[in-house]
């Protein structure tokens, strides 16, 4: 076996609130530095070198994942106005083909954009706004080639078929068009990779006499532009992790002044939508689960604000989208997404869902005069499928199913258990599974978790799981507090100084596994990414005898050192989910779960750490000191591989052909530790 890197130790100090750190590892943070270089290489040659006797595993399983998907496929068009838009791929190709259709679906097709002749040139390429004129007559679209997400805003001629000659740098996901199809408001982003300022531009102007509209001032808030579905207001929300703000702009009047709905009130959360004379208003004063409310569109203050739907414990609002005649509201209720038609004289109907476990949510609705909702749906066993709901004769179309080449959905079925947490709280697991892969004693399962900043882990359809579910692999998913799936105290149980729940959630899910004969610890795998990597290193310092094999996708694994450097991105706005370390009792808190701080010498599970060295959200430095703490601790000769892809950042390589090579190389990984090797 080839001799792993080690990583120089070159010690560095810190004292806080009377407790000293040393952090032999804090050198590996400079990107700039040749070692540093070096050291990634190394670990990348070392995984290489000790994954090659999977290589042909590796290309059985690339080949399936391949097989499986149609290459040559056409989503479902959407209509705006007398076009219909729609993207392709084609065989052989990684990127989309964004088209449309003039009058009808039988028109002659227009590429709008073909976004593999953009990435020739690139080995990361990655499209954020993607925006078409009101007139249609433009495309804005912008472009990010390293995976840093920090795009550059261009616009297209679409009748000439080129670009406009201005190009604007350091721009983040959101825009908007005003309706002269002239004027468009952007946000950039500041040092810290923060969404900070809202500029307007003119189309054929020079991008350094853009027009600053707005900068925000407070680290914790991130800024973001849109337009309403109805097209009569643009609006500007700001938003940390617990208090909200917005202003709204008549969008005939691009160069008017921004009025605000309704100042920020600390912890006070709200969102805005447009119909008719009101906006609605979905708040959580006063609800923890938020409430919705309404307003007339001339004073929207919130002295104004009146109710339409009021606060429910058992029912979360997690949106609401305003059509001319209806309200599509989402929520959870039961940990399970539900949507739910209102009419203006407030009658109420869900949209039917039989399976026991999948996803739902709304799809590409452009059109604001509709009577029909476009939603999306799948679960662990039915293919991602597209659906036209009619909001008069409550009937359903189904538009499109994704076709997943030789597959059959009735070999498999999912279910839910649920596992009791120390403190006596039901959590819920969703299993996916080939059917009989529990009938015979212990199955292989690959358990996964998140858990954190109320995102909820809901069990939709994913292609290549296929690959592991025929092999017999169990999937499950843990859906531990720090997640929303439960609502939002579901959330507030899992953070600040009540963290631990989440760890203790997850080792309550895989020991609810073992005990009821699902599984052993030799046949127990778990993965988790970003946060959920932190869970990840957190339960295999608290449990690393649960699990023979663990992946964590680029884990946030240093808590306290990036939680008290300001200069990064994420890290003010971050103290309202984890809490701020420069308070005394936070830091002690934070310290005593913290992934990094917490490697001790003992046998760790085989372990599988990715990276990704432009990553602006997890810096790559964090799973790489973590990975030269724990081989420079661990006992035993369990495999620890670093994998840092050089060229991409959080979401990892772009091009669907290389995120099946990437997912074929971690299955691989599973499979191998796990014992199966065909």
């Amino acid at each position: 076996m080839p001799n792993p890197p080690r990583a120089q130790k070159i010690p560095k100090s810190s004292t806080l609130h009377g407790d000293a750190r040393v952090d032999d590892y804090f050198w590996l943070r400079d990107r700039n530095s040749p070692e540093v270089t070096s050291y990634l290489e190394a670990e990348n040659d070392y995984t290489q070198e000790m994954m090659k006797d999977t290589e042909e595993l590796q290309q059985t399983l690339y080949d399936e994942m391949v097989a499986r998907t149609k290459e040559d496929d056409t989503s479902v068009p959407a209509r705006k106005a007398d076009y219909f838009y729609y993207t392709r791929r084609e065989k052989g190709q990684n990127y989309a083909i964004h088209c449309r259709k003039q009058g009808s679906l039988d028109a002659e097709e227009e590429i709008i954009l073909d976004e593999n002749e953009l990435a020739q040139e690139h080995d990361y390429f990655r499209v954020g706004i993607f925006s078409v004129s009101p007139d249609h007559n433009t495309l804005a679209y912008s472009v990010d080639t390293n995976g840093g997400e920090s795009y550059a805003l261009r616009f297209k001629d679409l009748s000439a078929g080129r670009d406009l000659a201005e190009i604007i740098e350091d721009t983040y996901y959101s825009f908007a068009w005003s309706n002269d199809n002239r004027t468009v408001f952007y946000t950039r982003i500041d040092a810290a990779h923060r969404p900070d300022r809202l500029f307007r531009h003119a189309l054929g102007t020079d991008p350094s006499d853009d027009v600053l509209v707005f900068q925000e001032k407070d680290d914790a808030f991130f800024m973001w532009v849109h337009k309403t579905r109805s097209g009569r207001y643009i609006l500007m929300g700001l938003e940390s992790n617990v208090t909200s703000e917005f202003r709204y702009l008549d969008a005939d009047n691009p160069s008017g002044e921004f009025r605000m709905v309704e100042p920020r009130k600390q912890d006070v959360e709200y969102d805005v939508e447009h119909q008719g004379d009101r906006f609605y208003i979905r708040t959580n004063q006063d609800a923890v689960n938020f409430k919705l409310m309404s307003a007339p569109v001339t004073d929207p203050s919130a002295q104004n604000w009146g109710e339409v739907i009021p606060h429910d414990d058992d029912v979360m609002i997690t949106g609401i989208d305003a059509f001319a005649d209806f309200l599509a509201i989402s929520q959870r209720i039961g940990g399970l997404p539900v949507v739910t038609i209102r009419s203006m004289a407030g009658d109420e109907r869900q949209i039917e869902v039989q399976e026991p476990v999948y996803d739902i949510g709304l799809g590409d609705n452009r059109e604001f005069e509709s009577d029909t909702l476009r939603y999306e749906y799948s679960s662990g066993v039915t293919p991602h499928s597209v659906f036209d709901y009619d909001v008069n004769n409550r009937t359903r179309e189904l538009k499109k199913e994704t076709e997943v080449l030789g597959y059959d959905r009735t070999n498999f079925e999912t279910s839910r258990i649920h596992a009791t947490a120390p403190d006596g709280t039901n959590v819920p697991i969703s299993l996916v599974f080939r059917k009989g892969a529990l009938d015979h004693g212990p199955a292989h399962v690959l358990l996964m978790g998140y858990g954190s900043y109320g995102i909820s882990m809901d069990v939709g359809f994913r292609s290549n799981q296929v690959s592991l579910l025929e092999r017999g692999v169990v999937i499950a998913t843990a859906h531990v507090r720090g997640g929303g799936e439960m609502g939002r105290r579901w959330h507030d149980n899992g953070k600040y100084m009540h963290k631990t729940n989440t760890f203790t959630d997850f080792i309550a899910c895989a020991e609810r596994l073992i005990d009821a004969g699902y599984t052993t610890p030799e046949n127990f795998a778990a993965t988790g990414g970003s946060a959920g990597g932190l869970l990840m290193g957190a339960v295999t310092n608290m449990r690393p005898d649960l699990f023979r094999a663990v992946i964590a996708h680029v884990p946030f694994v240093d808590v306290l050192t990036t939680m008290l450097d300001e200069t990064l991105p994420l890290t003010v706005g971050e103290w309202e989910e984890w809490g701020n370390p420069n308070q005394e009792d936070y830091y002690h808190y934070m310290k005593s779960y913290s992934p990094y701080d917490n490697v001790e010498a003992k046998d760790y599970p085989d372990m599988l750490i990715t990276a990704g060295l432009n990553d602006p959200r997890v810096s790559y430095w964090e799973p790489a000191k973590w990975s030269a703490k724990l081989r420079d601790m661990k006992t035993g000769d369990n495999v620890l591989l670093l994998k840092t892809n050089m060229g991409a950042g959080h979401g990892g390589v772009s091009g669907r052909y290389e995120q099946f090579k990437e997912a074929a190389f971690e299955y691989a990984f599973i499979l191998k530790r796990l014992g199966l090797t065909r």
